[in-house]
């Protein structure tokens, strides 16, 4: 299948042709047509195969057939109003997405926003004022925005949420209803994410008419050209070992994740000390401080970006090779948005995860959600010292129960700001 085989415009292909897209990915190949027919879709697929152009294509095409509609018919408008609103869970995913938007539709004569917590609200207002095509927003500011009166959604076609499950765990559900209750009942709204559980197909029940399920791949499958390597190691030696494996493999660009904001702080003045060129990255830092270190990782200039799971979707590295799992996430679901930072747009990957017993129920989960085993490996001079590690048992895996059980309740909210 072609892009030319899609009913897009001649402006659009040509423009895919000049970005080098050949083809459509499996994901943009399933879903594009049925958007463009305008039907409601719940679609799933690997991370890195190109999730946004396949909303971002279709909605840049029927926008500019109602303006081309309204152009003829010589109806105008004061101010145009949000036609297309795209909701994420997070600062960095929300940015992406509006370069998508920006870069697929340069020649539209559509506008853009986006709208985020961390930032001058006054500043979006005014923006807001001049007049939205499309909209991409993260739930808590578009709701300040709202209850300003700085926008309306009442003309609203498109919904689209981008990461569903993302914003359920991290407890956006009151914000989802209030949002909602703002927008037409008659829209076309669009589900996307890398993975489905139960929570996700309850909302699209709430939200959708008659959705198309598109999976193009198993459900809550990797990226094939992904190695996944697990070192069995001390807790208290992972730092370390992860110090080690950056000098001794010459790694130029290594993501690290975190479970908690002050852990990844620990762990990146820990590789500064040992002569790495290390930065944080969390919910507590500023945006402007954020930007900046995401920015110079990119650029080569920060070796190895220590982040929270804040970074686990959106967070989109050219060829990036390299992801640490310092500790195992508590949710399964987020080791693979994890790992799906590699190993994107068909390239090769690595994924290390550092393993320590008190981390056994939840490899259990991630290998019971993936449906295959991660054989353990040992690295020469960093083996476990067996003779003092704990039973791992269900009563000393509270911690990690009671953090799944908080992101899972209905919605419970994740500590920290989520706007």
């Amino acid at each position: 299948m072609s892009f030319s085989s899609m009913a897009l415009s001649q402006k659009l292909i040509t423009l895919l042709s000049e970005l080098g897209y050949s083809s459509p990915t499996p994901i943009q190949a399933h879903a594009i047509p049925v958007i463009l027919a305008g039907q409601d879709i719940m679609a799933g697929a690997q991370t890195g195969t190109g999730k946004t152009a396949a909303f971002a294509l279709p909605i840049l095409q029927k926008l500019s057939e109602c303006d081309v509609e309204l152009s003829d018919t010589k109806q105008t408008v004061s101010l145009k109003p949000v036609r297309a609103l795209v909701l994420t869970p997070t600062r960095e995913l929300a940015l992406q997405v509006n370069q998508s938007f920006a870069k697929y539709g340069k020649d539209s004569g559509l506008n853009t926003a986006i709208v985020y917590g961390g930032v001058s609200i006054d500043a979006q207002a005014d923006a807001l004022k001049a007049g939205v095509d499309i909209l991409v927003a993260t739930p808590g500011r578009l709701l300040d925005h709202l209850r300003r009166g700085s926008l309306t959604l009442k003309q609203l076609n498109f919904l689209v949420f981008d990461e569903a499950d993302r914003m359920l765990d991290m407890g956006f559900k009151d914000e989802i209803n209030a949002i909602l209750k703002q927008v037409p009942s008659k829209r076309q709204t669009l589900l996307f994410s890398a993975t489905f559980d139960p929570s996700v197909f309850a909302l699209s029940k709430r939200l959708q008419q008659d959705p198309k399920l598109i999976e193009v791949d198993k459900r809550n499958t990797l990226a094939a050209k992904v190695e996944q390597v697990v070192y069995a190691v001390d807790a208290d030696r992972k730092s370390e070992l992860i110090c080690h494996l950056v000098k001794s493999k010459l790694w130029q660009q290594v993501l690290i994740f975190s479970r908690k904001k002050q852990g990844a702080d620990n762990i990146a003045a820990k590789m500064v000390k040992a002569g790495i060129k290390a930065q944080a990255f969390h919910g507590d830092l500023s945006q402007a401080v954020r930007e900046k270190a995401l920015q110079q990782f990119k650029q080569g200039e920060i070796q190895v970006l220590v982040a929270t799971d804040v970074a686990a979707r959106g967070l989109d590295v050219e060829e990036l090779k390299v992801v640490v799992n310092y500790e195992l996430p508590f949710i399964a679901e987020d080791y693979i948005h994890r790992i799906g930072r590699t190993g994107r747009a068909g390239n090769a990957g690595l994924a290390i995860t550092l393993y320590s017993e008190e981390d056994a129920l939840l490899l259990e989960e991630i290998e019971a959600l993936l449906d295959s085993r991660l054989p353990q490996q040992w690295l020469p001079g960093f083996e476990p010292d067996l003779t003092k590690a704990e039973p791992v048992t269900r009563k000393n895996s509270k911690a990690a129960q009671k953090q799944r059980a908080k992101r899972r309740a209905s919605g419970g909210k994740k500590p920290g700001s989520r706007r």
